[in-house]
């Protein structure tokens, strides 16, 4: 059997499908027409961010339905209700946003990195965290994760230790404190390798205490030689990425090729960086200013 690969839609072609297909079909179902239920683009857009993730439009679809169900239930039941649907309204029948988790967090806190990774259901952000606890230079690894990223996490310490002189890091450190990785949302599966990068970053902003640039994203697998290797699912990460607001991704420049063939209207409003080794990337990714209430390790 032959699997083809569906890519997934922007925000824009959503809200797009939204409006010119799932509304219609949906108020057609219910017996209703144009005529008893407005939804602008400014409230589908609110429930493909606040109500959906994947990389489809069926949770879409399903959320559009219900806001139908409101206005047929309110007219069945002759009670008054809100003919073009606000913001609040939105609220009022879906309930709280369930997907605020997929925005980018500030960089105030060392050793919190935001990477992109492919999903069953499309592209998604995780948030890669990692601190330290006086002890014997133990490592814990923790977030429902799978073997290979965890070698990955493995490979990121050893690297961290072999050029500990040349990153600033006092190797005393090692024998006093032990490290802490964690991958939130505990249980979601996690596994592959393109969170190498990402967690390499970790650790090195969290034995420096330097901070991480502001909305900057990345994915890449990385090798005890700190070379940076390519990873698979480049557009549906590049469509997390705009969800969440990044502004900034960092990609194997072996992953040009990818980016080179999506339309330039996916790639609108991104700065990408190409590169080849991990001294490349923490240069782009950390900051020379460490962050606030920076902890003395030495």
């Amino acid at each position: 059997m032959e699997i083809i690969n569906v890519t997934g839609y922007t925000i824009e072609e959503k809200v797009e499908i939204g409006k010119q297909h799932l509304l219609p079909k949906q108020l057609k179902e219910h017996g209703l027409t144009k005529e008893h239920l407005k939804i602008a683009k400014p409230q589908i857009e609110k429930i493909v961010e606040g109500y959906t993730r994947e990389s489809g439009v069926r949770s879409l679809d399903k959320q559009m339905a219900k806001m139908v169900r409101y206005a047929a239930k309110s007219i069945a039941m002759e009670e008054p209700y809100d003919l073009k649907v606000t913001n609040e309204t939105v609220v009022e029948v879906l309930g709280a946003p369930r997907m605020e988790r997929d925005k980018y967090e500030n960089n105030d806190v060392a050793g919190v990195v935001t990477g992109l990774a492919w999903t069953r259901v499309g592209g998604d952000i995780l948030f890669i965290e990692s601190i330290l606890s006086k002890g014997k230079g133990n490592l814990t690894i923790t977030g429902n994760l799978g073997k290979v990223m965890k070698e990955s996490a493995t490979i990121a310490m050893q690297y961290i230790k072999a050029n500990a002189e040349e990153l600033g890091i006092p190797t005393e450190v090692f024998e006093k404190y032990n490290v802490h990785i964690h991958v939130p949302e505990g249980a979601t599966p996690k596994d592959g390798p393109s969170a190498g990068i990402t967690m390499l970053t970790s650790l090195v902003s969290l034995f420096t205490q330097r901070k991480v640039k502001k909305s900057i994203a990345m994915t890449g697998e990385i090798t005890l030689r700190g070379k940076v290797l390519p990873v698979g699912g480049i557009k549906e990460k590049i469509l997390a990425a705009k969800r969440a607001r990044i502004k900034e991704i960092l990609l194997c420049e072996q992953n040009r090729r990818d980016i080179e063939e999506i339309k330039p209207e996916y790639l609108k409003g991104l700065t990408f960086h190409y590169v080849s080794d991990m001294s490349d990337v923490l240069e782009l990714a950390l900051t020379k200013q460490k962050v606030k209430n920076a902890k003395k390790l030495s």
